[in-house]
């Protein structure tokens, strides 16, 4: 089967390429496959992360191993396509290059039959230039008010009078060692 793939960038512009690519190859080919078509040279990493039906991030699969004990984390090469996305799980985030943070938003668009002599991965249409940076990010945590407040001590600043004018603590001689 043939998973054909839109593959929009996050930015302003519209932007965007259709990438058809087997369903038995892996998330490293839609990732080599990703790059070409958009024009980046390969030199950057990337990685893809699950998300929800609203694109909310999720999991991180990367392109190498950067666990502590090598061998223990999956990578991109260890995923089929078919593992990971289906009629039900039909989107994916994709980011390449950690500097400039290329994001693209991965929806599988349809499952079809493979045409005789058809060659993949490929791309099967093209709209939009890509633009000369990536644009900023925002990247916001979810407020919750729960979560914000979890350290909170009652203290303010006005508590901290309390060791104005006391000389009570001893003198341990930094000052000398700082010469």
């Amino acid at each position: 089967m043939v998973y054909k793939f839109r593959v929009i960038l996050d930015n302003e512009d519209d932007v965007f390429r259709d990438i058809a690519i087997l369903d038995n190859d892996t998330l490293e080919d839609l990732h080599n496959a990703i790059f070409n078509s958009f024009g980046f040279d390969g030199m950057e990493v990337g990685s893809f992360y699950t998300c929800d039906d609203t694109w909310n991030q999720e999991d991180e699969i990367s392109l190498f191993d950067s666990g502590d004990v090598l061998g223990e984390m999956k990578i991109m090469s260890d995923y089929l396509l078919s593992d990971i996305l289906d009629k039900e799980n039909r989107k994916i985030i994709y980011v390449y290059d950690f500097i400039n943070m290329w994001t693209f938003l991965v929806e599988l668009a349809s499952i079809e039959e493979s045409s005789a002599g058809a060659t993949y991965p490929e791309t099967i249409f093209s709209h939009g230039e890509m633009p000369d940076d990536s644009g900023e990010k925002n990247f916001l945590a979810d407020e919750d008010e729960e979560n914000y407040n979890e350290f909170e001590d009652d203290l303010d600043e006005d508590d901290l009078d309390m060791f104005s004018g006391d000389d009570s603590f001893e003198d341990y001689g930094f000052e000398e060692n700082w010469n």
